[in-house]
């Protein structure tokens, strides 16, 4: 991909993505507000403490998303390992616990006079589970925006989604079981790793088989691709309305805890992208690799925290309401970090 000088923007959705969850936030309040009767029905649809509308939207919306992994590319990246090095470092052996400790900080202490004890523990909960799942389909928008290099970035999401895999549910019961008391089976975060990831990757990697051999890569990447990217944010929104259907009271309670949740988020993307920043000029890494290797980790798989928060812990928990906060601030702070990397690109040129 020619680096090119032009300037880049959000498509018409992406870019006010913020305002949709908000107003997404709202409809799913008011609805479930002014109509308990519908939300009792449609909270009754579930199995296992799962409830089958949203799980059924969940898995859909993460199709989309893996059809873009491209696994064949990961044999390319022994020339130039350490972006990807980098990226996996920061991922899983720095954010995670200091996702634990922002969260555990401002929740137990800076906040605990403001949010009863027994929110703040799903908050913190809720806010692990957004650092345990690093950025999948977002920041191949992040990098294209930054004039950064998309087929690495593709690189390190497929090799991040083959780590989920195996770390997220290892690190989730750990990093819960330190900060908060609720009794987290491993089995039942790795079942939902499995569940929301390792099923749509496997039918995505199967569809890019046959539909490439078939029909070639440019009509799958200008048709299939193009046509079917749609369906991940709007499963998103509408995940979002049926989470905040059960979560009216809370917000109508507690309007001030979005913000409070918010903080802490924010203050951790800053913090992880300056760590990243930092590694990848010690590393001396070009710019087109240094980008997605700093937005990877200050961005989140929010598709998959949300779906985990849910399964836990129940669309009215604080934990599903933190993981969607997350989506509320994670379009303007990652533009502002865009803004900056495409600023300091003289830097990394080495």
């Amino acid at each position: 991909m020619p680096e090119g000088d032009e300037e880049r923007e959000l498509d018409f959705f992406s870019k006010y993505l913020s305002l949709w969850v908000a107003i997404c936030i709202i409809l799913g309040t008011v609805i479930g507000y002014l109509f308990p009767g519908f939300a009792g029905t449609l909270g009754g649809i579930e199995i296992a403490n799962v409830s089958i509308p949203v799980a059924v939207v969940l898995l859909i919306m993460m199709y989309p998303i893996m059809l873009k992994i491209n696994f064949e590319e990961i044999l390319k990246v022994e020339a130039n390992l350490k972006p990807l090095l980098l990226t996996l470092v920061v991922n899983w052996a720095i954010k995670p616990f200091t996702m634990a400790f922002v969260a555990w900080l401002f929740m137990r202490v800076f906040f605990e006079s403001l949010i009863p004890a027994d929110l703040q523990a799903q908050y913190i909960a809720g806010m692990i589970l957004l650092g345990l799942a690093p950025c999948t389909a977002m920041v191949l928008v992040w990098t294209y925006l930054a004039r950064a290099n998309i087929n690495y970035a593709l690189i390190q999401v497929s090799v991040n989604d083959l780590i989920i895999l195996v770390l997220f549910a290892p690190l989730g019961k750990f990093l819960l079981g330190v900060t908060t008391d609720f009794p987290v089976p491993l089995m039942t975060i790795f079942v939902s790793v499995l569940f929301y990831v390792a099923i749509p990757l496997g039918l995505a990697v199967l569809t890019r088989q046959v539909v490439i051999r078939k029909k070639g890569v440019t009509w799958f990447e200008n048709n299939l691709i193009r046509k079917t990217q749609w369906i991940t944010p709007a499963g998103l929104l509408i995940t979002l309305v049926l989470i905040f259907i059960f979560q009216g009271n809370n917000i109508i309670n507690y309007p001030l805890h979005i913000l409070l949740i918010a903080i802490p988020l924010v203050l951790q993307t800053y913090l992880i992208f300056a760590i990243g920043y930092a590694g990848a000029k010690y590393l001396r890494i070009p710019y087109r690799e240094a980008a997605p290797s700093t937005f990877i980790g200050a961005s989140n798989f929010f598709e998959l925290a949300v779906a985990v928060a849910l399964i836990l812990f129940g669309m009215e928990s604080g934990a599903a309401l933190a993981t969607v906060v997350g989506v509320l601030v994670e379009v303007p702070v990652m533009l502002s970090l865009v803004k900056i990397m495409d600023r300091k690109r003289e830097k990394f040129r080495f």
